[in-house]
């Protein structure tokens, strides 16, 4: 078994101080961020899988996205290193958010971090946010983007809701919406409505960097 496979077993197993252990000597190995990033990607939607079948329930979800909290603060520094912050004028606006009835990060902090680092202004409205305050916030911020993160299935509707009430609300021409996370496909985001799908940071990123050059 590879060790970020290892990695990712740990944490659908809620091996808290293992996963921890095995990010520090992964990263301390030389084995990519994102490689590491992947792994928890994986074990997200695998503990999203279980949760969504009655194996898991809401504490286990919280832990979960802790551990992925955590290891973003061990992974930030060494991607600091990998990408040339831009401190020139912002290249554009996103605003970020977990939808309503879903608890978890997945990657959105780490995305996040990484748009900062290219340049964007970034505005990250945490999990389980309202439609309608998304709505509210993408017109008082003047996103250019609109960046949904959802691990559940659950979610697929409120990201729907939210495309038509940004159309409603005489939004949608000007704000590109993306949304991300390991269940996303070409089926979801057409249902949902949205400009994009993507279940990696580094494409999300290049597409974001693409709609505002």
């Amino acid at each position: 078994m590879k060790e970020t496979e290892k990695l990712t077993e740990a944490i659908v197993e809620m091996e808290e101080e293992q996963a921890m252990a095995l990010t520090r000597e992964l990263l301390e190995s030389g084995t990519a961020p994102m490689a590491i990033f992947e792994a928890y990607q994986d074990a997200l939607v695998a503990v999203g899988k279980r949760f969504e079948k009655g194996v898991y329930f809401i504490p286990e979800l919280i832990l979960s996205g802790n551990m992925m909290n955590e290891a973003m603060e061990i992974i930030k520094p060494y991607l600091d290193g990998q990408i040339v912050r831009d401190e020139r004028e912002k290249i554009g606006k996103i605003l970020m958010a977990t939808v309503e009835g879903d608890i978890h990060d997945i990657g959105k902090n780490i995305v996040s971090a990484l748009l900062d680092l290219n340049g964007f202004e970034v505005k990250d409205l945490g999990v389980d946010v309202p439609i309608d305050k998304i709505v509210s916030e993408a017109r008082e911020f003047g996103a250019d983007i609109v960046g949904l993160s959802g691990l559940l299935t659950l979610a697929f509707d409120p990201m729907k809701e939210l495309v038509d009430k940004l159309e409603a609300a005489d939004l949608r021409q000007t704000i590109k919406v993306i949304i991300g996370g390991g269940q996303m496909d070409a089926q979801v985001c057409e249902y949902v409505g949205a400009d994009a799908f993507v279940i990696d940071a580094v494409t999300g990123i290049n597409l974001c960097k693409e709609w505002v050059s």
